[in-house]
């Protein structure tokens, strides 16, 4: 093994007694094959099942799996995180637990990364399983933050990727809580290179991410990459301005030049509610900016780890 690159494969865990065992065994033997020292780190992000009794039993009869465990439930994204942290590989790669990452794509990772890239990502070519609305809603946010954000994001992409070590240095300098990855790698920039992959339906169980997380993922990655609903409000606020400057020309015009009487109550009405409803919405999204600022200046841990096994 001495002279050979480490690799570190991180992989977050968060109620997936049903995946660990097969998981283990597939990427086990992918990592073998290869003839590369490697380790296998499981962060266990506050699983209320027996995720952490099988990472422990993997630990036990293979060394080479280590366990990072939260305190409690920070996120997918922030338990991506302490795996980059604390992984020693000269290479990292980041996967999911439900093994809709195959791991048998991780020699072609590899190929890439030696070949020179510094950023291997993978695209989803199709996956089983996914409702149509939702690769369509996925496709959607990407194009959107790509257009506010100005950082290039395929609309397929997936958490499923390799990072150099120079990468890795680069990540971990960047503590900010509201952590969306996927923007964040697009944006440091360094030689990336992009693997297809068909996408399996999960080995067992049922996803974790709800409507909700799935909304709070979304507003994080337009929030942390652009300001432009911020700026929104004030192309907004001209463009009412403007079309109620010309309803006064037109208000004027009938009380000087006809005899007709302006209906009053209902368009005032119209445009007091329609006015209040934007206010309404923007104070919602300079509120949304706040309690982000709120969030960075009190300066919290990015997680808490319980417990380290195997380092």
């Amino acid at each position: 093994m001495f002279g050979r690159p480490k690799i570190s494969v991180a992989i977050p865990v968060y109620n997936e007694e049903g995946n660990l065992q097969e998981l283990y065994a597939r990427l086990s033997s992918v990592l073998k094959a290869q003839k590369l020292s490697y380790e296998i780190i499981l962060i266990d992000d506050g699983s209320t099942d027996r995720s952490l009794q099988i990472m422990t039993e993997l630990n036990q009869k293979d060394h080479q799996v280590k366990i990072l465990s939260f305190s409690r439930n920070f996120g997918q994204m922030l338990a991506l995180s302490a795996g980059l942290d604390h992984a020693s590989g000269e290479a990292v790669i980041t996967m999911d637990a439900d093994l809709q990452h195959p791991p048998e794509l991780i020699p072609e990772l590899l190929e890439k990364w030696q070949a020179g890239a510094e950023v291997v990502n993978t695209v989803r070519k199709e996956a089983k399983g996914t409702g149509f609305s939702k690769n369509l809603s996925a496709r959607f946010f990407y194009w959107l933050i790509g257009r506010m954000g100005k950082i290039d994001l395929p609309g397929n992409a997936a958490d499923y990727r390799l990072l150099d070590g120079k990468v890795i240095e680069t990540l971990r300098g960047m503590r900010e809580r509201a952590r969306f990855l996927r923007g964040l790698i697009s944006w440091v920039g360094y030689k990336q290179e992009f693997v297809p992959y068909q996408a399996d339906p999960r080995f067992s169980g049922r996803t974790k991410y709800s409507f909700s997380r799935m909304l709070a993922f979304a507003m994080d990655g337009i929030a942390s990459f652009s300001s432009f609903p911020l700026r929104l409000s004030t192309y907004l606020g001209l463009l009412i301005a403007f079309l109620s400057f010309l309803y006064i020309l037109y208000a004027i015009y009938i009380r000087l030049f006809t005899s007709q009487a302006m209906a009053g109550w209902a368009s005032v009405l119209v445009a007091v509610l329609f006015i209040g409803g934007i206010q309404l919405i923007f104070l919602g999204i300079i509120g949304e900016y706040l309690s982000r600022v709120f969030e960075e200046v009190k300066a919290r841990p990015l997680y808490i780890v319980n417990k380290k096994i195997g380092f």
